[in-house]
């Protein structure tokens, strides 16, 4: 038996409660899957659409909500139907299994160059007419994402510990399916007088990638919308990658092959991980096509070069 954590992006989960619950009882029935094949699992979520709904909505009621806070209201309701889901596809297929959610703080540093420099986009896409009026009444910072509309974008820490990391052990340890690290957790910092949150939002692969570092799982698989990994995208030469090392991985991120704010902190997530540990595999791949990938029949797998 292995322990997988896998990394589903917050994209995929829908923008309304309703078809939330719908795309997550799909995604439950892939990740039931591996079960079925004998894995543990552990369950990272996004919450980059959610948690920017979450933040204006309370802001617009004047609560001037943090961002720690609103992470953690993601985590509750998304966690709530995951959890859901995924016993209900576990009973339906006559397995018996528990599922547990965790919610997860996350440890940086105060000192991460991130807080400088805010890149992470989250929220809802907007006109750019729109996003400069935003920019002109609260100084906050707006960009153009990938072709959609423009966002609000906040400063993106690496994680550098799980406060929580024993109690999510423990339930893998114990053969329970695990949700934890949802929308990358509540970012905190390590003071002399304990944890306190901190106003940023962690990106979900990096989490997954240190839960799995920590908890010493032997893959990490981070989803994505497309069943491989590719470079050239887009263009004549683009070419699917099955297989990559480390080395090759670096080389392509050095060549600019993948995009900043999609492929590129997945791949560099899965760098990551599997540089943490001897044996240690990621794939990046689909979720529809999950129990392929981690047969190695389909994905991109990234591994070290021994």
């Amino acid at each position: 038996m292995s322990t997988i954590v896998v990394a589903l992006g917050g994209n995929a989960l829908g923008s309304t409660a309703k078809e939330q619950n719908e795309k997550i009882a799909i995604a439950a029935k892939s990740m039931v899957n591996l079960i079925e094949q004998g894995h543990n699992i552990v369950v990272v979520h996004g919450n980059g659409p959610q948690v920017g709904v979450v933040k204006r909505q309370m802001d617009a009621d004047s609560f001037e909500m943090p961002m720690p806070e609103c992470t953690a209201m993601t985590q509750g309701y998304i966690g709530y139907h995951l959890t859901q889901c995924l016993m209900n596809e576990l009973a339906a297929r006559k397995i018996n299994k528990q599922v547990g959610t965790v919610l997860t703080q996350v440890v940086v540093d105060k000192n991460d160059p991130a807080f400088q420099a805010p890149v992470k986009p989250i929220g809802e896409y907007f006109t750019e007419e729109y996003a400069a009026r935003l920019i002109a009444e609260t100084g906050k910072k707006y960009v153009e994402d990938s072709g959609r509309g423009w966002r609000l974008v906040v400063p993106s820490p690496k994680p550098i510990d799980i406060c929580e990391k024993d109690v999510i052990k423990l339930l893998v340890d114990n053969n329970i399916v695990t949700m934890a690290g949802g929308g990358g957790g509540m970012p905190v910092l390590a003071t002399d007088g304990g944890f306190v949150g901190i106003d940023a939002v962690i990106d979900k692969d990096f989490t997954a990638a240190k839960i799995a570092e920590l908890i010493s799982a032997d893959c990490l698989f981070i989803i994505t919308a497309v069943d491989r990994v590719k470079i050239n995208f887009g263009k004549p030469d683009e070419k699917s990658l099955e297989t990559i090392t480390i080395a090759e991985a670096k080389q392509y991120i050095s060549e600019g092959h993948f995009a900043p704010g999609s492929m590129l902190p997945k791949v560099e997530a899965s760098l990551e991980f599997v540089t943490s540990g001897s044996g240690r595999k990621a794939i990046i791949g689909a979720l529809d096509l999950a129990e392929e990938a981690i047969n190695g029949k389909s994905g991109t797998a990234i591994v070290s070069e021994s």
